[in-house]
């Protein structure tokens, strides 16, 4: 029950600045999920990184990141779909939030305040805005394979994002889903408010 993998690759694109870095992920998402200890993470980083994804998925009127438990699948996807290039830059994505949080709030990335968290996630996420920017100036002559990865929290949001999205919470309470689509309707209504549709 998954959004439409061209229209989900778009969207984490749109939303990150830069392409989903591991397509091959897409085909996970029909596959048995794993249990943690298949992983490389702990209950601790899970936990850890459904705190992140809540700051970039939050809970209002449908649920957010931590409702979908992205942690859990963010941990089997770096684990299984990720290269150890890509698996070392998220994981020091994730262990700069937490010096990122000691140095400039003296605290705990846990500790923060919704808003010091919000705060944070966006210096972040300038700052992988620009950084993906000029990488992607310097190496737009390059082929696919040989581009630098973009900006450690790019990987985290995008993650964030592919994780919820494909997950049943992201996909039913959220998107709207019709399992087996109908016919083509090029003037079908569409109210201000409504879901957009995950089929």
């Amino acid at each position: 029950m998954s959004m439409n993998r061209r229209d989900l690759l778009k969207m984490i694109a749109a939303a990150t600045g830069t392409a989903f870095i591991s397509s091959n992920a897409m085909a996970y998402v029909t596959l048995p999920m794993k249990s943690l200890s298949q992983t490389d993470f702990s209950k601790d980083d899970v936990a850890f990184f459904n705190e992140v994804g809540e700051v970039i998925i939050p809970r209002t009127d449908t649920p957010g990141a931590k409702d979908a438990n992205v942690g859990l699948m963010m941990a089997v996807m770096v684990t299984d779909c990720y290269t150890p290039a890509q698996r070392k830059a998220f994981t020091e994505g994730m262990a700069s939030i937490k010096k990122l949080a000691k140095s400039t709030y003296g605290k705990d990335f846990l500790l923060l305040s919704g808003e010091e968290r919000a705060a944070l996630l966006a210096s972040l996420d300038d700052e992988a805005g620009v950084f993906n920017k000029k990488q992607e100036l310097a190496s737009k002559d390059l082929k696919d394979e040989d581009k630098p990865l973009p900006h450690s929290f790019t990987l985290i949001k995008q993650l964030t994002l592919f994780t919820f999205f494909t997950s049943e919470v992201g996909a039913n309470k959220v998107l709207r889903y019709v399992a087996i689509p109908g016919r083509y309707d090029g003037d079908f209504p569409y109210k201000k408010g409504d879901k957009a549709w995950a089929t």
